[in-house]
């Protein structure tokens, strides 16, 4: 995969920080750091979206869902849920 560099200016206080987790949690580097924490932030987005939508699924529902169905329903959403996130 190809890659492409980018310049990231950060307050020295704030590079001290970045540091002291690279270093405590075993990243090779402050790159490697920084990519990890930028996939973690849009795969919150991810999951953000769906938890949305999955909100506007329950408000939608108008009629009374058994057990067996709202199981059904959960099990699905958290298939696609799980599909998003990949």
């Amino acid at each position: 995969m190809a890659t492409d560099m980018i310049t990231l200016k950060l307050e020295e206080r704030f590079l001290e920080e970045i540091d002291t987790v690279v270093e405590k949690e075993g990243y090779q580097n402050r790159t490697e750091f920084i990519r990890q924490a930028l996939r973690e932030k849009l795969e919150e987005g991810k999951i953000k979206k769906a938890m949305l939508e999955l909100a506007h699924l329950k408000g939608a529902s108008k009629k009374k869902t058994t057990t067996k169905e709202y199981e059904q329903a959960r099990h699905l959403a958290f298939e696609k849920l799980e599909k998003m996130v990949k």
